[in-house]
């Protein structure tokens, strides 16, 4: 074993014991959680099963039992969804907890109290300090939330219910592949960065939450960006299945693009020709992510977010020898 892993070894139990309780409640809330998700993917596919059994329609119209029958399937299959659902949103806003508690409680605390001169005063740098403070939470959140992600993913192969999220949704794409890890390690630099420069913890925590969550947002709605778009034109455009929309719009006999919403304020049919023939629209365009382009639009958001979070780290080592030495 290196010197340099016996040395971390005791800040690291200190560590564990200063904050055994936060880590006792996350660790049990994670099992319910996993249970929670078990179980309802288990109740899930026994509905659909009993559902599939009655050899009425999902969609009803074969008789008044089976419309009600499929209400109340309808039902339930929404109830579930909606638990998968909450949990995915969940677990897609634990970069930013993860963020604000390295930023408050564990960084920006210690230096508010002056706590942290026992650790240095045995012989424990402040750079050994400080990665031992980082390495204990984010080696559980980190094998915690990838833990999570599988169940999920799991428990929604394993529903059978219909309304799986498309792969290029929010809660789909920010739950699998290497991106919720890529977010996790951007909220731990983001975190320590601010912990070390603001210095108190209510603050700390505050600034982080809202920078992680920021960036994060950013992501969001801009990783169609991320990698080259495909087009497909024409008067009849050939929808694909799991096809990501991000474009849309009017064409002109030149190549122009123009909104789709161009003509949207015309009141009858003859009114919304007369509008495309008066800006010479001949056809439509949708610039789209096939799903094939899942582990290219992956791999580089998480790209950035490391490169990112490693900035951050980097900044924030630097930061605590302008401070501490």
């Amino acid at each position: 074993m290196s010197a340099t892993l016996i040395t971390l070894r005791g800040p690291a139990r200190v560590v564990v014991r200063q904050h055994r309780w936060t880590l006792r409640v996350a660790g049990g809330l994670a099992v319910l959680a996993a249970f929670g998700m078990i179980a309802v993917a288990l109740r899930s596919s026994h509905v659909v099963e009993v559902f599939e059994a009655t050899g009425c329609s999902p969609d009803g119209g074969t008789g008044r039992a089976c419309d009600q029958t499929a209400r109340n399937y309808w039902d339930s299959v929404s109830r579930y969804d909606w638990f998968l659902g909450n949990f995915a949103s969940a677990l897609r806003f634990l970069p930013v907890l993860f963020g604000a508690f390295v930023a408050g409680p564990l960084i920006a605390r210690e230096l508010e109290s002056g706590t942290f001169r026992t650790a240095w005063t045995q012989s424990v740098s402040p750079a050994r300090w400080l990665a031992a403070k980082l390495a204990v939470p984010t080696v559980l959140v980190l094998a915690g939330s990838t833990a999570l992600a599988a169940v999920l993913h799991w428990a929604r192969n394993h529903s059978g219910t219909p309304r799986s999220p498309e792969w290029y949704s929010a809660d789909a794409f920010a739950t699998t592949g290497t991106v919720p890890a890529a977010q996790l390690l951007f909220g731990l630099g983001v975190g320590v960065l601010t912990g070390l420069l603001v210095r108190r913890a209510l603050l700390a925590l505050a600034l982080s939450g809202f920078a992680t969550g920021a960036v994060v947002t950013v992501f969001t709605y801009g990783r169609g960006l991320l990698w080259p778009r495909n087009t497909v034109t024409g008067r009849t455009l050939n929808v694909q299945e799991n096809m990501w929309w991000v474009e849309t719009g009017h064409l002109t006999s030149g190549g122009a693009r123009l909104p789709d919403d161009v003509c949207a304020g015309s009141t009858s049919a003859t009114g919304y020709n007369r509008c495309l023939a008066d800006h010479d629209i001949t056809g439509s365009y949708v610039d789209y992510h096939p799903q094939s382009h899942f582990w290219p639009l992956q791999l580089v958001e998480t790209g950035i977010l490391l490169a990112l979070a490693a900035l951050a780290l980097a900044l924030a080592f630097r930061v605590l020898r302008r401070l501490h030495g």
